[in-house]
C-alpha cells in the first residue's frame, strides 16, 4: 500500500523515516492490511456519501456566488499519544487563560498598555477588533473565552508550534462529531484493538459551561434559558450552527426570533416571549446591535447591546475578543503569558516578524520568496502570500501591498508543516495537516481530547482550510495507563 510513499524531508505523524509505523500507529497499520483495494475503494466512497445524506456541508464564496460543498473525508486517522496529549492540554489551559486576563486588562485598567509591554497604538487604534463600547463593562465571571479554537502545527523535528488563536467565532467542532461517527459507521475494525478518549459527553461540558455565565440580574431559583444566535441558513458554518444548538438542547434562534423589553432579552414563542439569560452567539461584533454597531445589519437584536451592559444577559464569547486573536497581536502572546502568569509558553508560537517596525519590514522585503506573509485582517488562508510557491508577480503584488499598508501584514517563515498519509484517488500519498483544539471555558477548563485535524488534501498544497480545498480527518487521543476518561 505504501511502497511509493514518501517521508522525508517532513516529519510524518504514522511513519519513521524508514516507512515503519511508529509504536502509536502500529495496531492501525496491521488492521490497515487486512484490506483489500476493493474493500478500500467502497469504504472510501461509503464514507463521502455519509456526509453529503446527513447535509455535512460548508458554503464557498466566490465573486459573490456560493457554491455548497460537503467536507472531503479521510479516513486516515491523526492518533496522538497520551503523553503528547497531555503537553497539548497543558499548553492551551495556560494560553486561554492568559489570553482572557489580556482581554479583561484591555477592556478595564489596560495595564499592560501602561508598562509597556504592548504598544498602545496596537489596541486603541484598531480599527477592526477593539470594541470601545464594551470599555469597562463586568461581564459573567470575568471570562471572555467560552470557547477558543487554537490551531496547532508540528515543525520538521515533529515540535507543537501555535499557528493561530481563534477566539470569536471558533467553528468545526461539528465536524469532530461527524469525523467520528463516520468512522465508527464504515471502519468499526480499527476501534478494535484501541483504547481511546471519547468524544460522547464533551457537548455536556460545553453546556455546563454557558449556564455557568448566568446574568446577576437573572431570576434566582430557575434554570437559565441559553439560545445559539445564528445569522441564518446561507452562513457558511451554518450546519456547526444547527449541530451544536441540538446537541446542547438550546434553541436556535436568528436576530428576529428575539426581541428588548426594558433592556432585558426575550424569544418570541408560541406561548408568548421568554426571558433569554444567556446568548451563544455566531454573529460578529458588527452585526450583533444595529443600534450600537453597524446600523445596516438585519442579523442582529436593537438594544441588545446595552442589555449586555445592565447585565441583564450574558453574550458568549465576549464582545471586542477579536482584539486578542488578531495577527499582529499573535506575536505578543508569548510576552501575555509572561506578563500575566509569570510563567514560559508550555507551547511556542511560530516565529513572526512585525512589519509594522522599520529594520523586521525591510529584511522581509528583501526575503519574500522564503516567507509567509498574512493580512492581519484576513482569515480562511485568504489574502495570502506563500513565497516558496508565488510566482514573482505575486511577490511583487505583496510587496507593494506590505510597502503601502506595513501594518497590515505579519510574516513568518515557511514551515515544513508535518505530513500524515491520505487515501484519494485510490491512493495513498502524504498530506500536509494541522489541527484545531477546542477549548471550553467556565468555572473550569476543559480540553475537547482531540480536536479538528484539517488536512491540505492537493497534493503538495500548504492550505487546509476547507473554502481551499482542505478536508477533515477523525482525530483519536490514546488513553494511557491507568486512564479512567
Amino acid at each position: 500500500m505504501f511502497n511509493s510513499y514518501k517521508t522525508e524531508p517532513f516529519f510524518d505523524h504514522m511513519f519513521t523515516s524508514n516507512r515503519d509505523p511508529k509504536d502509536h500507529y502500529s495496531r492501525f497499520y496491521h488492521t490497515l492490511q487486512n484490506f483489500s483495494e476493493m474493500e478500500l475503494r467502497e469504504k472510501h466512497e461509503t464514507a463521502q456519501l455519509s456526509f453529503l445524506r446527513q447535509g455535512i456541508t460548508f458554503t464557498v464564496y466566490n465573486e459573490n456566488i456560493s457554491t455548497e460543498r460537503t467536507m472531503p473525508f479521510d479516513f486516515i486517522p491523526i492518533v496522538i499519544p497520551p503523553e503528547e496529549w497531555a503537553l497539548i492540554e497543558k499548553g492551551m489551559i495556560q494560553r486561554t487563560e492568559a489570553l482572557n486576563q489580556f482581554l479583561e486588562d484591555i477592556y478595564h485598567e489596560q495595564e499592560i498598555l501602561n508598562d509597556g509591554v504592548i504598544p498602545r497604538e496596537l489596541i486603541v487604534d484598531n480599527p477592526y477588533y477593539y470594541q470601545k463600547q464594551v470599555q469597562g463593562m463586568e461581564i459573567p465571571l470575568n471570562n471572555h473565552i467560552f470557547l477558543a479554537g487554537i490551531d496547532l502545527i508540528r515543525n520538521e523535528e515533529g515540535k507543537y508550534l501555535i499557528l493561530e488563536d481563534n477566539l470569536r467565532n471558533p467553528s468545526g467542532m461539528s465536524y469532530v462529531y461527524q469525523n467520528r461517527y463516520v468512522m465508527r459507521q464504515v471502519y468499526p475494525e480499527f476501534f478494535a484493538n484501541h483504547s481511546l478518549h471519547t468524544l460522547e459527553h464533551q457537548l455536556s461540558h460545553l453546556h455546563e459551561a454557558a449556564l455557568a455565565h448566568v446574568p446577576k440580574t437573572a431570576k434566582s431559583g430557575t434554570q437559565p434559558r441559553a439560545v445559539l444566535l445564528t445569522p441564518g441558513m446561507y452562513n457558511s458554518a451554518y450546519y456547526d450552527h444547527v449541530f451544536l444548538a441540538q446537541q446542547m438542547g438550546i434553541e436556535l434562534v436568528e436576530g428576529r426570533d428575539l426581541v428588548i423589553n426594558n433592556h432585558v432579552v426575550y424569544m418570541k414563542t408560541i406561548r408568548g416571549l421568554k426571558r433569554v439569560d444567556i446568548i451563544y452567539r455566531r454573529i460578529d461584533d458588527d452585526f450583533l446591535d444595529p443600534k450600537a454597531f453597524r446600523p445596516d445589519s438585519a442579523l442582529g437584536v436593537p438594544g441588545l447591546l446595552e442589555a449586555y451592559r445592565r447585565g441583564n444577559v450574558a453574550i458568549l464569547n465576549g464582545i471586542g475578543n477579536g482584539i486578542a486573536d488578531d495577527k499582529a497581536i499573535y506575536a505578543y502572546v508569548p510576552d501575555i503569558i509572561r506578563y500575566y502568569l509569570n510563567e514560559e509558553p508550555i507551547i511556542s508560537n511560530v516565529d513572526t516578524y512585525r512589519l509594522r517596525e522599520p529594520d523586521q519590514r525591510e529584511w522581509v522585503l528583501r526575503n519574500l520568496e522564503q516567507l509567509v506573509v498574512k493580512n492581519v485582517g484576513a482569515s480562511g488562508g485568504y489574502d495570502m502570500l506563500i513565497g516558496p510557491h508565488a510566482s514573482q508577480e505575486e511577490i511583487e503584488m505583496f510587496r507593494e501591498k506590505i510597502i503601502e499598508e506595513p501594518h497590515q501584514y505579519i510574516a513568518q517563515p515557511t514551515i515544513n508543516l508535518s505530513r500524515a498519509p491520505a487515501y484519494q484517488g485510490e491512493r495513498f500519498y502524504p498530506c500536509h495537516v494541522d489541527l484545531r483544539v477546542f477549548v471550553i471555558r467556565g468555572k473550569s477548563t476543559h480540553v475537547v481530547p482531540g480536536g479538528l485535524s484539517r488536512v491540505a488534501l492537493k497534493e503538495g498544497s500548504l492550505v487546509v482550510n476547507s473554502s481551499q480545498g482542505g478536508g477533515g480527518k477523525d482525530t483519536w487521543v490514546l488513553k494511557g495507563e491507568g486512564s479512567d476518561q
